[in-house]
């Protein structure tokens, strides 16, 4: 009997351990999908910025001939388009993560 009310004792506590690892309905991805959606949002504004910057550089080292000094920033913008760009794939990540999220519940 002692055996029985211990085996008992210890599968309820293991059972209610699993089923409060699921207890939080998938609310903490959805804020941190939000966060990090929000994060990306303001990264790529601030890219924007950036590569309009950039293409003003660049148009002014081509006015003055100083086309090494135009190279340059064309590599500079060719990074921080490419850096846009997996912004831009990371957001309609996190996007579709959210949905996903909302539709699990």
């Amino acid at each position: 009997m002692k055996r029985t009310l211990i085996t008992l004792l210890v599968l309820g506590t293991l059972g209610a351990g699993s089923l409060m690892a699921e207890d939080n309905d998938g609310r903490w991805n959805q804020r941190h999908d939000y966060a990090d959606r929000t994060a990306d949002y303001r990264d790529m504004n601030r890219d924007r910025a950036n590569i309009t910057e950039d293409q003003a550089e660049v148009r002014q080292d081509l006015r003055e001939g100083r086309y090494a000094a135009a190279q340059r920033e064309r590599a500079e913008l060719r990074s921080r388009v490419r850096d846009l760009n997996r912004d831009r794939v990371d957001t309609r990540r996190d996007t579709r993560d959210i949905r996903h999220d909302r539709d699990w519940r």
